[in-house]
């Protein structure tokens, strides 16, 4: 049977525990330069999770907006396709 190492969670003795150990491998003159370090990492990682979100949000809705002038583009290089196959045809009756 396995028990949790806290089984009533963290209260006030464990976070005291855990805060000695701390002091005792960093020292007191490191622990607020870890403490900065450590929250100006995690927000970093909001702010870059928070932009790759937005920039789905936006590729998703790109997608939805921009379906007719896809059509146009297709209109485009079918003529240009026409084109390069006519030139085509011209040089093999030429036997080029």
């Amino acid at each position: 049977m396995d028990l949790p190492l806290f089984v009533g969670g963290l209260g006030p003795p464990e976070l005291l525990l855990i805060a000695g150990v701390l002091i005792l491998l960093f020292g007191a003159s490191k622990l607020p330069k870890l403490a900065r370090s450590m929250g100006s990492a995690t927000g970093e990682f909001k702010k870059g999770r928070e932009q790759v979100e937005e920039e789905l949000e936006d590729l998703k809705e790109g997608d939805e907006v921009d379906r007719e002038p896809d059509a146009e583009i297709d209109a485009d290089a079918e003529s240009d396709a026409e084109i390069a196959n006519d030139g085509d045809i011209e040089t093999e009756r030429t036997g080029a």
